[in-house]
């Protein structure tokens, strides 16, 4: 019997000629088809990814919604109505390292597979022990930077999210920056040559924060802009992403401190902030981590599934 040599749709459809577009768009439905009989491979592949067709992609912080690191994060997100989680790599205290239950491949496969279940992706995860404790200075960074970039090959997320938190805060303590750009390069060459990013949140405006990535000078070292801080700082959110830039960007904390839902927040205008992202062509995760009702703040449901609602409402409507 003669071998079948496995198809490739890539390749076949990357051939089809745009003379006939009603003929190719038949062939295309008859070549996927056909390639994904003879290329099982190709199938399993494809049904482990979660997919979620918008340009701009809603998730919600695992550890804010009370699920640090826990399975029912996803059937909750899903309750909620994101599209994803921020996925943390776990506490950190006096340790070498993260306390991550991503350690263990028999978790991660746990993951993987409620993750596809729910169909919630994981948008990023997070280093989020750095917010209480020293990038600059912690003797094992390089270890837990490791662990991170480990964990994201194993499950196959492109975003570690970094805040560079208060002990790590060369605004106010200008002696570490040095320090701070130094661990950033190391960091950067190693998630370069595995196609990862890093975005790390700082305190510096736009302007200092472009001169701060530059000079870092690594492709895999980008900014999570947070509009909390834009606001706190007294800053014009449509300006600072329009200073920053699009190629800088990977993600973005599109919440303000605890107070009011998103919606009922006058320094978050939502529609025209969309308007001046659509402008820039920037696409990716807003993830929602606060604006939580002061009033009600442990009502997980209630203040992220309006959040989550009004963010699809204002960045989704050509979908909805």
């Amino acid at each position: 019997m003669k071998k079948i040599k496995a198809l490739n749709p890539e390749e076949l459809i990357s051939n089809l000629s745009p003379k006939n577009p009603r003929r190719d768009f038949l062939r295309r439905f008859f070549l996927i088809g056909m390639a994904g009989y003879f290329s099982p491979i190709l199938i399993t592949k494809a049904r482990s990814v979660v997919a979620i067709d918008h340009r701009y992609k809603i998730a919600v912080c695992d550890w804010m919604i009370l699920k640090r690191q826990k399975l029912g994060a996803f059937a909750l997100a899903k309750e909620i109505g994101a599209d994803g989680i921020q996925l943390d790599m776990g506490g950190l205290g006096a340790r070498d390292t993260f306390d991550s239950k991503l350690n263990d491949p028999e978790n991660v496969r746990q993951f993987l597979e409620e993750s596809k279940s729910q169909n919630i992706a994981i948008s990023s995860i997070a280093m989020s022990g750095f917010y209480g404790q020293s990038f600059a200075n912690r003797p094992t960074v390089p270890l837990m930077v490791d662990d991170t970039l480990t964990t994201m090959e194993r499950m196959d997320i492109e975003i570690a999210y970094l805040p560079l938190g208060v002990d790590s805060d060369f605004s106010k303590e200008p002696g570490l920056r040095e320090r701070v750009i130094q661990r950033l390069k190391e960091a950067g060459e190693k998630a370069k040559k595995i196609n990862k990013v890093i975005a790390v949140e700082t305190s510096l405006d736009a302007k200092e924060e472009r001169a701060f990535l530059k000079e870092i000078g690594s492709p895999a070292i980008k900014s999570s802009f947070n509009f909390a801080n834009a606001i706190k700082n007294e800053r014009d959110i449509i300006k600072e992403l329009r200073i920053l830039g699009k190629e800088n960007i990977a993600q973005i904390h599109c919440s303000d401190t605890d107070g009011v839902w998103i919606e009922n927040n006058p320094k978050l205008d939502m529609p025209k902030i969309k308007r001046a992202l659509d402008k820039m062509g920037w696409s990716g995760w807003l993830i929602i981590e606060r604006s939580r009702d002061v009033n009600d703040v442990r009502n997980v449901k209630g203040n992220y599934g309006a959040n989550a609602r009004y963010m699809k409402s204002v960045f989704q409507q050509e979908s909805v």
